[in-house]
């Protein structure tokens, strides 16, 4: 599986559920604002929580796991083949702000809309 780490799983599954509108990770706000999104470090959830309102939905549809994403077809056609393991929402709506979008550009970051 190579050096990356595991993203952190949601301790449940319920309303509390947010996913990061630039990878699509799942976990609960909670875990979010403890320790950030393991794919986007560059926003900084973990040291403000405003972040993680800005930048993940409570709005995204369906739940794949992916333990080994480089070596999964499933993670390659939702494009998160190159993420941490963890789980992912199927589809999300909604989009980062223009600010999240230039910090991604000034990190050399791609962000793709996942609607």
């Amino acid at each position: 599986m190579g050096s990356q780490h595991a993203a952190q799983i949601p301790t449940s599954f319920g309303k509390e559920l947010r996913a990061c509108l630039r990878c699509s990770l799942v976990k609960t706000y909670n875990q979010f604002t403890d320790a950030g999104c393991e794919n986007c470090p560059f926003f900084n959830m973990d040291q403000d929580s405003d972040r993680v309102l800005e930048c993940t939905t409570p709005n995204f549809a369906g739940v794949i796991a992916a333990m080994e994403p480089p070596a999964s077809w499933a993670a390659r056609w939702q494009r998160i083949s190159k993420f941490a393991p963890g789980c992912y929402a199927l589809s999300v709506t909604g989009m980062l702000p223009e600010e999240m979008q230039a910090i991604c550009e000034h990190n050399n970051v791609r962000y793709i809309p996942r609607n």
